[in-house]
């Protein structure tokens, strides 16, 4: 929280003081729906819409100063309310649900927190995990210790799986399997904004990027930057003609990428600082809420946290949805289903390590017939995969239909 900054602001909500909500109108039904980060802030505008479109009123908290700034920007239309998620600790759970008073809770992906649910079960509140997912490293962790896996599963009233694997996942630690559908995962029916030529080309000359092509490194982590650059060299060692666009998954490491930039002798420019004075071989997208945005101006993407010593990944799916050609590491526990099965449909490349980055990165450039393959792959894959927002939609319409009015 100190590194990342922007937290001390409503800094109260943390301890529950979140604000007090009043009662609103008869039959109209409240709902608590928490979305850890800027990720799932983006995946949850569908449902935010349909359940205001329908007349729940509803309270959205988030973790993060980055996804409390974007749902101030984009959803305060729909939502009645938007705090900082407490600590999950008895006194300052409780403090928050005596002021938000919800009659549904929806948890995102992987926020499961005992307190949060035992609060639920005291009131008698329904708890639906939509989009949930268990990540190779919470799923050892609650298989070792079972009974606080128990703690942060036996809560839920219903459990909307990303996938099989997930669901199964969750019927081994416990849950009754018929508390569980495999809906699909929702960030597979985002809806992403379109830019045009002109668009662009505006966004590659605020870059600083130059007319040729485009390398992304996109949400990346400590030492997949280096590696990045270690891919530009390759490609202009091939002759082409190049540029590097980073990503980093973490902001408040401008410092340390900064740092390396310099030292690797490139040009570059962050975004944060406005726009590009002229030409760069490095720009830094060290901004919230324009990852689409920029994934649109590359014609090869690495996903990132995927190579060693990163085990979790960070989601492939906006490059597949905009039909970009994309590169994995090995370490995708967050998005294992989603990686095995881009890698069979021949939509993506994997690669181990930051030596097989360069080389097939390099590699890909200088193919663009091969980089169109991996893309029309993608986004075959992509509307193969569609519909979870639906499916979604009606597990929680049925929910809020056992709820009683008030």
């Amino acid at each position: 929280m100190r590194r990342r900054g922007g937290y001390g602001k409503n800094f109260g909500h943390r301890f529950g003081a979140l604000p007090q909500q009043a009662r609103g109108i008869s039959g109209q039904k409240r709902v608590w729906l928490q979305a850890v980060s800027v990720g799932e802030m983006l995946a949850i505008a569908p449902i935010l819409e349909a359940l205001s479109r329908e007349g729940a009123e509803i309270f959205l908290t988030t973790t993060t100063s980055t996804g409390f700034k974007l749902a101030n920007e984009r959803y305060r239309m729909f939502v009645a309310e938007i705090g900082y998620f407490p600590i999950d600790w008895w006194p300052f759970s409780a403090r928050a649900w005596r002021r938000i008073k919800p009659d549904l809770v929806i948890l995102t992906e992987g926020e499961r927190w005992p307190e949060h649910m035992r609060q639920a079960r005291r009131r008698g509140v329904a708890v639906v995990a939509i989009n949930a997912r268990m990540s190779d490293r919470s799923y050892r962790r609650m298989k070792l210790f079972e009974p606080a896996a128990r703690l942060m599963t036996s809560g839920l009233t219903r459990v909307l799986a990303c996938s099989e694997h997930d669901a199964e996942r969750f019927r081994e630690l416990g849950v009754p399997a018929e508390k569980i559908s495999t809906t699909g995962n929702i960030k597979l029916d985002v809806a992403i904004p379109r830019l045009d030529d002109a668009e662009r080309a505006k966004l590659k000359k605020e870059l600083g990027l130059p007319e040729g092509l485009v390398l992304l490194g996109s949400s990346t982590w400590s030492g997949e930057e280096e590696a990045m650059l270690d891919a530009l060299r390759a490609a202009r060692e091939r002759g082409l003609s190049c540029s590097l666009l980073l990503v980093p998954r973490h902001a408040e490491r401008r410092a340390e990428i900064e740092r390396l930039l310099a030292k690797s002798g490139r040009s570059f420019h962050f975004r944060s600082r406005g726009n590009a004075p002229g030409e760069v071989d490095v720009a830094v997208g060290d901004t919230t809420g324009e990852l689409r945005k920029f994934t649109q101006l590359a014609d090869l993407v690495f996903v990132g946290k995927s190579l060693p010593p990163h085990t979790e990944g960070q989601t492939p799916v906006e490059a597949a949805v905009l039909g970009r050609a994309m590169m994995l590491g090995p370490g995708m526990g967050n998005f294992r289903v989603i990686a095995r099965e881009l890698i069979a449909a021949e939509a993506a490349v994997q690669v181990t390590t930051a030596a097989e980055l360069a080389r097939e990165a390099g590699a890909l450039l200088a193919d663009p017939v091969r980089r169109e393959k991996l893309s029309a792959a993608a986004v075959g894959w992509h509307r193969a995969n569609a519909g979870a927002m639906e499916r979604t939609l009606a597990a929680v319409r049925e929910e809020m239909g056992r709820v009683a009015k008030r």
